[in-house]
């Protein structure tokens, strides 16, 4: 792909993508000659220190793209981003109301989600997100088989685990997140298949914690690996443990709040014949973590999603044909620079860009990795102007109002 222009405000002249950069203030230490354009740094707005806000159009291959960009400096220690989430995995809100709930400055919408159930008729959505989650340090869930997720393909050699982070070493960076977890009876153990997903593999075990909410379990033993479409399983039970004892079983899961303390075994097929050997008393000891496969520092911050960039270079093999209003996250400066970026859904922009262009806009704006968000009707980015009691939705979001989704990314300032 031809590296293109970049254009600041509508209806405003093209700038190459070098004068943007310039004009963005990206490059840091450049030198490049000449002074950025006027019209260009009026655009920007000083939403907190460390943090500013600017929108601008991209020419794309199906018709003009605008954008709304936040940039984040993690080097200012008054700065900080964090999960913003309703309170529970299986759970959906605008991403403007989880901000101010948090006091947020900024934010985008995270992760693709369960949003539909139409092949599984009398089976509600949960609304849940399908990679893994860290929020303030403490894993909410892990992702669901690939074959489960819901959203655009995924690149070659991505996995729903991928995920975009930030360590207690406030520094931003693309990972694995895989699940490590048993269950241990006095006669078995078995490995534990899923933590709060509302998708299991085909013949395991998965624990659902208080984390998860009040949402049925049902869906968790729908479709197969590789299916998303096919039917739920008859083979299913449900198990409680709290205290290191079973305290109740069901043959089928059930729904309603997990008690704190608490976890619920879901098993089908292999699973389920597993659980069924429990009866209550019986001592049954549950163990989970997410074990990161790059980095060894711990995350404050986890959302799932997909890379498109790395090393500054676009992933291969992906898709130049289908176009779509998107999210993203790109980082520069050894992750210590967040862009976070989401498209306009107003009708005249409406073609947006495809995986393709996202990855070289991000690359483009200065991120040297860059990391897919859920997009389309989700595509949100809010932002506290100066004055503002809360925060606002800047872009127009394509379904006309603002969708209400699992997760986003939340800035926070202390300046």
């Amino acid at each position: 792909m031809t590296r293109r222009g970049l254009r600041f405000g509508a209806g405003r002249p093209v700038l190459t993508a070098l004068t943007a950069l310039t004009a963005l203030g990206l490059l840091a230490g450049a030198g490049l000659a000449g002074a950025p354009p006027a019209e260009a740094l009026r655009a920007a707005v000083d939403v907190a220190p460390g943090v500013t806000y600017r929108e601008f159009d991209v020419p794309a291959s199906h018709g003009t793209a605008h954008a709304h960009l936040l940039t984040v400096d993690l080097r200012d220690p008054r700065v900080k981003v964090g999960l913003l989430y309703p309170g529970a995995v299986a759970a959906r809100a605008r991403v403007s109301v989880m901000a101010d709930a948090r006091g947020a400055v900024a934010g985008v919408n995270g992760d693709f989600f369960n949003i539909t159930e139409t092949q599984h008729p009398g089976v509600a959505a949960t609304g849940a997100s399908v990679g893994p989650a860290i929020a303030d340090g403490r894993v909410l869930k892990a992702a669901v088989p690939d074959g489960q997720r819901f959203g655009p393909a995924l690149p070659p050699g991505t996995t729903t685990e991928d995920v975009f982070g930030v360590g207690v070493d406030r520094r931003a960076r693309h990972d694995r997140l895989a699940l490590d977890g048993t269950v241990r009876t006095r006669t078995a153990r078995l490995p534990l298949g899923g933590l709060n997903q509302y998708a299991l593999p085909v013949g395991s075990v998965g624990a659902f914690t208080e984390a998860w909410g009040s949402v049925s379990r049902v869906r968790a033993t729908c479709g197969t690996d590789t299916d998303r479409a096919a039917p739920c399983s008859t083979d299913t039970h449900e198990v409680t443990v709290r205290d290191g004892r079973v305290v109740s079983v069901s043959a089928t899961p059930g729904s309603g709040p997990v008690a704190p303390g608490s976890t619920v075994l879901v098993g089908r097929e292999v699973g389920a014949r597993y659980l069924r050997t429990l009866a209550p008393g019986e001592p049954v000891r549950v163990r989970h973590r997410l074990v990161a496969a790059a980095s060894r520092i711990p995350y404050r911050l986890a959302v799932g999603g997909y890379p498109v960039l790395a090393g500054g270079r676009p992933l291969p093999g992906l898709d130049d044909t289908a176009s779509a209003v998107r999210t993203a996250v790109g980082t520069a400066e050894g992750g210590r620079r967040l862009l976070l970026l989401a498209l306009d859904g107003a009708p005249e922009y409406r073609g947006g860009l495809t995986v393709a262009e996202l990855a070289a806009t991000l690359r483009d704006l200065g991120s040297v990795d860059g990391f897919s968000l859920d997009g389309g009707g989700s595509s949100t980015l809010v932002a506290r102007m100066p004055g503002a009691p809360g925060v606002s939705v800047r872009n127009r979001p394509a379904g006309g109002a603002e969708r209400p989704v699992p997760n986003g990314i939340g800035v926070f300032s202390s300046g």
